[in-house]
């Protein structure tokens, strides 16, 4: 009877044993999986391109969320202006200028390493003018001075990460747009052109960072 009771106490405990050590090993397992890293940030560019063979300059300002460092959706708006100087007409004295705004969606790569490669697409609308710039008098537009456009501006971006909060991005862009209706006299049709520029992204690049990773790794 003894010998009964000791042989069954013996195989529960080997059983309680198991039971345990497997609870462990699916917990370890269980925190130790590749959780989703969150961010959100604040960003600044400044470009200098063209606009129907006319240099220009622009600034946008953008926020975005970014999911698990591999691919932002924010918000963008841009505002323009290029210098025309028409060759060939007289008495030109006008530039245009304008603005633009629309989501933005940015695919990454190389996320993980201290240097990324982005491609960067803004899709939405604004509107431009042509604005008189030979006169000391102020530059009143009214609402019909604007056209109305549709953008697409597909990019490339390299971007470098100084630290957890702060980023810088170069790169170049093609701006696509609707056509526009001006005075037949200059003859801009669309403001389609190439851009390059830098930006400074700031903000949380990973927040929800796993912080049993660590513990864990230690523990092994």
């Amino acid at each position: 009877m003894k010998l009964s009771t000791t042989i069954l106490l013996l195989l529960l405990f080997s059983i309680l044993n198991n039971l345990n050590a497997q609870e462990s090993k699916d917990y370890i397992e269980f925190n130790d999986r590749r959780n989703m890293v969150h961010g959100v940030y604040l960003g600044l560019n400044l470009n200098y391109g063209e606009i129907d063979k006319a240099e220009s300059f622009s600034s946008a300002f953008k926020v975005a969320y970014v999911a698990n460092q591999q691919f932002e959706v924010g918000f963008i708006a841009v505002g323009f202006y290029g210098d025309l100087n028409r060759v060939g007409l007289d008495g030109n004295s006008k530039d245009i200028g304008g603005f633009y705004a629309g989501l933005h969606l940015e695919p990454i790569l190389f996320s993980k390493s201290k240097v990324n490669l982005s491609f960067p697409l803004l899709i939405g609308g604004g509107a431009a003018a042509l604005i008189e710039d030979n006169t000391e008098e102020e530059v009143v537009l009214e609402d019909d001075d604007w056209e109305h456009l549709f953008v697409a501006e597909p990019g490339v971006n390299v971007l470098y990460n100084i630290n957890r909060y702060i980023q810088i991005e170069a790169g170049i862009k093609y701006r696509l747009t609707s056509k526009l209706d001006f005075d037949p006299e200059y003859n801009i049709k669309r403001i389609n052109g190439f851009s390059g520029g830098i930006g400074l992204k700031v903000g949380v690049f990973n927040m929800g960072r796993n912080r049993y990773k660590k513990k864990l790794k230690n523990d092994n």
